[in-house]
């Protein structure tokens, strides 16, 4: 219970070994997507070869993304919150739209890597680096703007555009469905005919990439989903007490994680720039710190041991 009207009491009241499960579950999660989705983030940033390919921008994206998820989950799993309406200690859907951020981009990379490889010619002429920066510019700004336009009307209206907004995210699902099964079809048959080339590795790699990410989201997103549609269309769905052991929406956030895990396993070159500019480099500098603090304390004793000789003589 809160202790004044001020305090976001805790997600569980620890009455049960599965209230203990859930808090430390959302901890460890909330922990490792953010360090993992960070660690891509910052694999990408400090690697140029990546920067400069439109892929890599696309990853860095949803990462970025999923390292807010990450970090929201403390605030999500740990307190008692509901989002929607009406809303308890909710943050007006601001941090469950990262998911949303995703679902944009991951359209946007879609159809990037369509072109890309049934359309090169094209691709490359107007595909720029900058075009897929503000691609990606553009799924954040779409999401926020029509957020903030939703928490400024009343109740009622919210409501309308909230179910307009569902309906809109049926009609991209239905096109990431389509894709997903036309570069499907692509790296299986047209990238089979090309002649061995790293071009065509690097193609067959991104598209086994997008097509497993896509796959996995819509997996983990899609109950989340079909729930909330059935409660706006109509008096069914399940409801949950919060956000914390709202199954579908514990399902929905794991893509922070899973997402940024199928980067790292499919790309060797994301793997490589992770390990070699952030894991590596963290290992060395904290075994730097302990091989300096080792040094330094045998000098310390040694000084000392000199200066309680001089006292002596």
């Amino acid at each position: 219970m809160p202790l004044n009207s001020s305090t976001v009491p805790l997600s569980v009241d620890f009455s049960s070994p599965g209230d203990y499960f859930i808090f430390l579950y959302h901890v460890v999660f909330a922990t490792c997507s953010a360090l993992l989705a960070g660690s891509v983030v910052l694999g990408i940033l400090s690697t140029r070869s990546l920067r400069a390919q439109n892929r890599f921008i696309f990853m860095l994206n949803t990462s970025a993304s999923d390292t807010l998820t990450g970090l929201s989950v403390y605030y999500l799993g740990l307190f008692d919150v509901q989002e929607g309406y009406p809303s308890r200690n909710g943050t007006y859907y601001i941090l469950p739209s990262f998911m949303g951020v995703n679902v944009m981009t991951f359209l946007f990379a879609q159809f990037d890597r369509y072109l890309a490889v049934c359309h090169p010619f094209f691709y490359t002429r107007f595909i720029t680096r900058g075009f897929v920066i503000a691609c990606c510019a553009f799924s954040w700004f779409y999401t926020y703007l029509i957020l903030a336009v939703q928490n400024l009307l009343p109740v009622a209206q919210a409501v309308k555009l909230s179910a307009f907004g569902i309906m809109t995210l049926q009609v991209i699902v239905v096109f990431k469905v389509l894709m997903t099964v036309k570069l499907y079809f692509i790296a299986k048959h047209q990238l089979a005919r090309e002649p061995p080339s790293h071009e065509r590795d690097s193609k067959k790699e991104s598209l086994r990439i997008i097509v497993f990410v896509v796959i996995c989201f819509l997996l983990l997103w899609g109950p989340s989903f079909v729930n909330i549609m059935v409660r706006y269309l109509s008096s069914g769905g399940l409801r949950f007490r919060n956000e914390a052991t709202n199954v579908f929406a514990i399902m929905a956030r794991f893509n922070a994680l899973s997402t940024p895990a199928l980067y790292i396993w499919g790309s060797p070159a994301l793997r490589s720039a992770v390990w070699a500019r952030v894991w590596r480099s963290g290992c060395r500098t904290r075994t730097t710190d302990r091989m300096f603090s080792s040094h330094v304390k045998p000098m310390k004793e040694a000084v000392l041991s000199i200066s309680q000789s001089f006292k002596d003589t």
